[in-house]
């Protein structure tokens, strides 16, 4: 089994996912404090929310982990590359406005390497798909 694949990584951003709804859900002062952002109500309700998502992440991620290359686990990756740089975008902008101190640089770096994992992942399916069509297509030919 090779070191990346998309087993490993659902699994482990299942884990990232649920890892972040718990503190979001429960301790978001403690994330909030690292990007010098104040917890108020407002706020509160919606790391709450965003935890929520989170969870909901965690568990598709998880329930797909064994999905072959396909069109539906092709647009999970996408969906979660663009969530993630958008994220990035936003942790830079906020920082470079000063809403945030450089703590929530770290998040912004975290989404990055999480979205270029899942690009060598998509890669490497489609690759490796393609390949075994070839393959599988010589097999079959007499």
């Amino acid at each position: 089994m090779k070191l990346l694949s998309f087993y490993r990584l659902s699994v482990f951003s299942s884990i990232l996912f649920v890892v972040l709804s718990i503190i979001l859900m429960f301790a978001p002062d403690k994330m909030l404090a690292v990007w010098g952002v104040e917890l108020t109500t407002s706020v509160g309700l919606l790391a709450r929310r965003i935890a929520a998502l989170y969870t909901g992440l965690a568990v598709m991620f998880f329930i797909v982990r064994n999905a072959e290359h396909s069109t539906t686990r092709t647009a999970l990756i996408y969906g979660t590359i663009t969530g993630c740089m958008i994220l990035a975008l936003l942790g830079v902008y906020e920082f470079s406005t000063g809403h945030a101190t450089s703590g929530i640089l770290s998040a912004a770096f975290i989404e990055v390497v999480l979205s270029l994992l899942f690009i060598t992942v998509c890669y490497s399916g489609s690759k490796s798909n393609s390949l075994n069509s070839n393959a599988k297509g010589k097999t079959n030919r007499k």
